[in-house]
């Protein structure tokens, strides 16, 4: 098992990628934390991993409240003792164009996005130089590297995360923390499909013409496919070189 004796945080860990990932990482024998905002679905995703040789735990937390943030990286270490991996995964999807944006949407989507991401790797970080080291992995985007029209708010932030996972792998990569990050492509979540599902016309004419939606493998992403991109990034034996770095799992859209 790859990730036998690990600890592991999975921020938005109740549906879609975290879900899948959280389910991986207990069959890979760690033991992981997962939060988010809908208690039931969280118990569900806890749930899967009952037959594991890791296991699930939840927590019902908000990445954009400074208390929640701190209230599950304690919870974590109150179970486990350490944190060896932080998957920042959670985040939203609003559409609309730039102009008919709202402040409030603006802002939610950056509290969640990156605010929440600095948030819990600022709390967890501490734990990881006591501790001689760990993993973090964000949940950036394609879309921090090639934007869409619709999405304008969703673009920036995933902009800024990868620029914030760069800056955190040079500020400890001393302290024996590998800090990293994927970027999805059109991977098929509840999210993607809400967002496919209520695009907004402007969008809906831009897709119709571009092909990378899917992919030049000619589909979606699956969410497992993600999870594996994860697992790969916390391989701290194998991968122990790569850091600031941002793996595109994209069907070769970046290619393009």
């Amino acid at each position: 098992m790859k990730l036998e004796g690990k600890s592991a945080i999975i921020t938005g860990g109740s549906l879609g990628i975290g879900q899948v990932t959280a389910l991986l990482f207990a069959n890979e024998g760690a033991n992981v934390l997962i939060t988010g905002r809908t208690e039931s679905t969280l118990v569900e995703a806890a749930e899967l991993a009952k037959d594991s040789p890791g296991s699930i735990e939840y927590l019902v937390s908000d990445v954009s409240k400074e208390e929640d943030c701190k209230e599950a990286v304690e919870h974590a270490i109150k179970l486990f003792g350490k944190i060896d991996i932080l998957f920042n995964n959670a985040g939203v999807l609003p559409l609309s164009i730039t102009h008919e944006t709202s402040i409030e949407d603006w802002d939610q989507v950056f509290a969640i996005n990156v605010r929440g991401t600095f948030m819990m790797s600022k709390f967890s970080i501490p734990h990881m130089i006591e501790q001689g080291g760990g993993t973090i992995i964000n949940n950036s985007s394609i879309l921090g590297i090639k934007a869409i029209p619709g999405t304008a708010a969703y673009n920036s932030t995933k902009g800024a995360v990868s620029q914030l996972t760069r800056s955190m792998a040079l500020e400890y990569g001393a302290n024996g923390i590998r800090v990293n990050a994927i970027n999805p492509g059109t991977t098929l979540t509840p999210m993607v499909q809400a967002f496919l599902d209520n695009s907004p016309p402007e969008l809906d004419a831009y897709l119709k013409g571009l092909q990378p939606i899917t992919g030049h493998l000619g589909r979606f992403a699956t969410p497992e496919e993600m999870a594996h991109a994860v697992l790969f990034l916390c391989d701290s034996e194998n991968v122990a070189y790569m850091t600031g770095a941002e793996l595109s799992v994209d069907g070769g859209w970046i290619a393009n």
